[in-house]
């Protein structure tokens, strides 16, 4: 099953519907990174901060939502820019999230928070007031917590750590990594099991594995195996990577999405970051398992760029930047820089990037708040899109915080 965090979606003219009017065209200069930057230079008081998802929605469930993912991706770009003091600022407020649930204090992340500047007491969840219902609400998936999130908030945390920080992010990253560790799957070929969907007292236990979670997960318990020196996190990377290479179709030269709810029958979907993501990742995989790129090349390469999925009815601004960077770090610099090129096309007029090039683009999957209704990118500028196109404008690789593959 491919990610699902950072888009949770209703309908799509009620999301429309509230996005702001144009502003003022960013000027061709601004990079992707001189745009995340701004973002944390413009939002004041200064502190730990986590940055809105989509800035430009004003109403409804994705207004003010500040998807985990969405700002551990830009706190990794923001470190490949050289903006490590900008970076910590995010981190800092994922290390606050960790200490101060209103509920959980076992080391768990919630999919999204209030963005904005964290102050003293409970980190602050999304929501939105329904005229409908008369009564403030809350989105299911986003107070519950995807493993897939959990490990690329370890990645941010030890993205920031060095020894001019102590080890506090290292600390936090062991203690997500702790969490994540309880969902080991012994079902099938192993791996790590979705995570919690809803809210407290009792979520709902997501039995699914995800090929692109265990391929976040690889990266992020390998790192931490480096960074503590502690075996035992390298034991479960090779858990989340044997998962990822047992997802290997040679048939399609492809990956699977991940597994069905029974953790053994396969998600057949053709997702993209499920193809790119473990040749970005694990050692030696982009050799491996090379074919992955030409079957993305030919069934979800379009309009010069790259789609979500099969149905390649748009250009996945994030997915397009996935890929830029992967050939980048190939040495393939011709195709990566045409795929910036389509990336910069992207260019919303608040400055950042829209999440694609129509209106609504499908994925494949269902909303797990309402299964009658597909999971859509929709053309609005989004945090996401502007992080990779960061990422893949540096060069920078998240998996290993270095320009290189593992």
């Amino acid at each position: 099953m491919a990610r699902i965090e950072t888009f949770v979606w209703f309908v799509t003219t009620f999301i429309i519907m509230f996005a702001t009017p144009p502003r003022a065209q960013a000027t061709a200069e601004a990079s992707a990174c001189g745009y995340l930057a701004g973002l944390i230079d413009k939002t004041s008081p200064s502190g730990p901060l986590f940055l809105p998802s989509y800035p430009t929605v004003e109403s409804g469930p994705l207004h003010a939502a500040a998807y985990l993912y969405d700002n551990a991706v830009a706190v990794t770009a923001l470190v490949g820019c050289g903006e490590r003091d900008k970076a910590h600022r995010i981190g800092s407020a994922i290390l606050w999230a960790i200490d101060n649930d209103r509920t959980w204090h076992d080391g768990r992340l919630r999919n999204a928070y209030a963005a904005g500047v964290v102050v003293n007491g409970p980190v602050k969840l999304p929501g939105w007031w329904d005229n409908t219902q008369n009564k403030w609400l809350e989105d299911r998936y986003q107070v519950g917590s995807d493993v897939g999130n959990v490990a690329w908030a370890m990645l941010a945390l030890l993205s920031i750590d060095d020894v001019n920080t102590g080890s506090r992010f290292r600390d936090g990253a062991a203690r997500l990594g702790a969490w994540v560790a309880q969902w080991a799957d012994t079902r099938g070929t192993g791996g790590f099991t979705g995570g919690t969907f809803g809210h407290e007292p009792a979520p709902d236990v997501r039995t699914w594995k995800s090929t692109e979670h265990n391929t976040d997960l690889a990266a992020a318990f390998g790192l931490l195996a480096i960074r503590t020196g502690d075996a035992r996190w390298r034991d479960k990377a090779n858990v989340a990577e044997h998962f990822v290479n047992t997802m290997w179709d040679p048939g399609c030269a492809c990956f699977a999405a991940g597994t069905a709810e029974d953790g053994v029958t396969r998600n057949p979907i053709l997702a993209l970051d499920a193809q790119i993501w473990p040749l970005t990742a694990l050692h030696g995989a982009a050799g491996k398992f090379a074919s992955a790129m030409t079957t993305a090349e030919q069934r979800m390469s379009v309009g010069g760029g790259f789609s979500y999925g099969e149905d390649r009815d748009g250009v996945w601004t994030e997915g397009t930047g996935q890929m830029a960077l992967l050939m980048k770090l190939l040495g393939k610099s011709e195709g990566a820089e045409s795929l910036i090129s389509v990336i910069k096309s992207q260019r919303s007029p608040d400055g950042g990037f829209y999440a694609t090039n129509v209106r609504a683009l499908p994925t494949g999957f269902v909303l797990d708040t309402d299964p009658t209704k597909p999971r859509n990118y929709f053309r609005l500028s989004h945090l996401g899109a502007a992080s990779w196109a960061a990422l893949a404008e540096r060069g920078f690789n998240p998996f290993t915080m270095t320009k290189g593959l593992p």
